[in-house]
């Protein structure tokens, strides 16, 4: 990513940040490309994606800011934590509502 969870550089960077908040995934790394330009160019060569952030589940390339949104959108996020033992805030959050 561009800058840190705590403070991200980017808007890209930021959303992605976001999403992982919202369900409530605070157990993951961070590295600063903007502080390395070896580590920005080789993982772009490593996932063969050209933009930055990357997101990684489990050591496999998920995709960027864009893909992590629209699996955000479909349901697919919290299908995919799930399979690595993560419960998403998200289905806490509906039980919430649907008790109101």
């Amino acid at each position: 990513m561009k800058g840190s969870p705590a403070q991200p550089l980017c808007g890209f960077s930021n959303a992605v940040v976001q999403i992982l908040r919202l369900h409530g995934v605070e157990d993951y790394r961070a590295h600063d490309v903007l502080q390395d330009p070896d580590l920005r160019q080789g993982i772009k060569n490593y996932s063969n994606w050209p933009t930055i952030p990357q997101v990684y589940l489990n050591g496999e390339f998920v995709g960027g800011c864009d893909i992590l949104l629209q699996m955000h959108q479909n349901g697919d996020l919290v299908e995919e934590l799930k399979k690595l033992g993560i419960r998403s805030a998200l289905l806490d959050a509906e039980k919430d509502q649907d008790k109101k």
